[in-house]
């Protein structure tokens, strides 16, 4: 999808700070982060959120929640604890309509959020 922001990301066509990459899962750091570490998850198919995905999405959805995981392991936050956030639609705060996870940890986050 040429006008997403994420997907140009995937592309390469819009640089961003990589953090981990496959062949259908990248991860880059947030421009905006609200924490220590805030990386974005994404994977390289267009999703729009989590509502549009389909069945046929869930290994492709399970991959990107273990890529979370895995670089939340890479980047040492894992023990101490981090959250993973997916925003649903505009008013749970999805701006980029590609669905994407956020690793978000480094401090105290508070409950509930938002």
């Amino acid at each position: 999808m040429t006008d997403c922001l994420f997907c140009r990301i995937a592309t390469g066509e819009i640089p961003s700070k990589k953090v981990y990459e496959d062949d259908d899962v990248l991860a880059f750091h947030d421009i905006t982060p609200r924490a220590p570490t805030h990386v974005l998850v994404i994977p390289r198919k267009h999703v729009a959120s989590l509502d549009a995905a389909s069945p046929d999405d869930a290994a492709l959805l399970g991959r990107v929640l273990l890529a979370v995981a895995r670089i939340a392991r890479d980047l040492g936050v894992a023990s101490r604890g981090y959250r993973t956030v997916l925003n649903t639609n505009a008013a749970a705060g999805q701006t980029v309509f590609h669905l994407h996870a956020h690793l978000i940890a480094g401090r105290e986050l508070g409950w509930p959020p938002g």
